[in-house]
């Protein structure tokens, strides 16, 4: 295929969290299509438990100072960096000390989810478009993993639509087994207002914004789906059939498979 600018908004990366199939995909399918000479960026939220020292993560002073507004509260965004040297890939890192600094990822120590996980993906989401356009990089593609970035698919077809950086950008979402038990909070969608990302656009969705519902949002508003873990909820992958969704099923081997599907976004070349 034409080589592609691929942005790449993952829940979680190795080695920087434990590994798991997500945070080994978030590492594998940059990685691979970087391989391929395709031209990526890598983002990931900066999760309490990453130890900066150890992964030598750095403040991006040009990108950082931005406040996002989410329920009417002011919230900082920092941007870090850092580099996985044995994939020579730069990850940009997603921070605020009110969402993610000295807290676990999306369960406290008691195992239970965080009240305000819907906030917190909303300011991740926010927090990539706005330093991608900072970057002045126009990806065709955006790849999301893990339903921190379920959000994406959304704001890219809605808020930044008329942005030039996502005008014409493809969206791919891959599916996980269910993380997260709770909801994303009762003013989730509220809170996920922002220029016409409307709340009339979330009348049909449940008021409880639930793992599930979060994938139907993302996949309504993806060119794209993949089955990216053999867990799936298969009631995920029917709903993106019955939307006549793109859906490309669980790959062991995915590299070559996941650029033949991206390769098929793009039709007209």
């Amino acid at each position: 295929m034409a080589k592609k600018k691929i942005l790449f908004i993952n829940q979680e990366i190795s080695p920087y969290v434990p590994d798991t199939n997500l945070s080994l995909m978030g590492k594998s399918v940059p990685q691979a299509m970087q391989e391929r000479s395709h031209e990526i960026r890598t983002f990931m939220p900066k999760w309490g438990v990453i130890n900066e020292r150890r992964g030598q993560l750095h403040e991006v002073i040009r990108l950082s100072g931005m406040n996002l507004i989410i329920d009417d509260t002011d919230h900082p965004l920092i941007i870090k960096v850092a580099s996985i040297q044995s994939a020579r890939i730069q990850v940009y890192f997603i921070d605020n000390d009110d969402y993610f600094n000295k807290r676990q990822m999306e369960k406290d120590e008691n195992g239970n989810d965080y009240s305000d996980n819907g906030e917190r993906a909303i300011f991740f989401a926010r927090g990539v478009l706005e330093t991608v356009k900072k970057l002045r990089w126009v990806p065709d593609i955006i790849h999301c993993q893990g339903w921190m970035s379920a959000v994406i698919p959304l704001y890219v077809k809605t808020a930044y639509h008329d942005e030039p950086s996502f005008a014409d950008t493809k969206v791919v979402t891959s599916l996980f087994a269910k993380s997260i038990d709770n909801g994303m909070g009762e003013d989730f969608k509220k809170c996920l207002e922002f220029r016409d990302a409307k709340e009339e656009l979330l009348k049909d969705y449940n008021n409880n914004f639930d793992f599930d519902e979060l994938g139907k949002l993302a996949i309504d508003y993806s060119d794209g789906v993949i089955a990216s873990d053999p867990k799936v909820n298969p009631a995920l992958l029917d709903y993106a059939n019955a939307k006549n969704i793109p859906l490309l099923g669980y790959q062991e081997d995915f590299a070559d498979a996941y650029e033949t599907f991206y390769e098929k976004l793009f039709p007209e070349e």
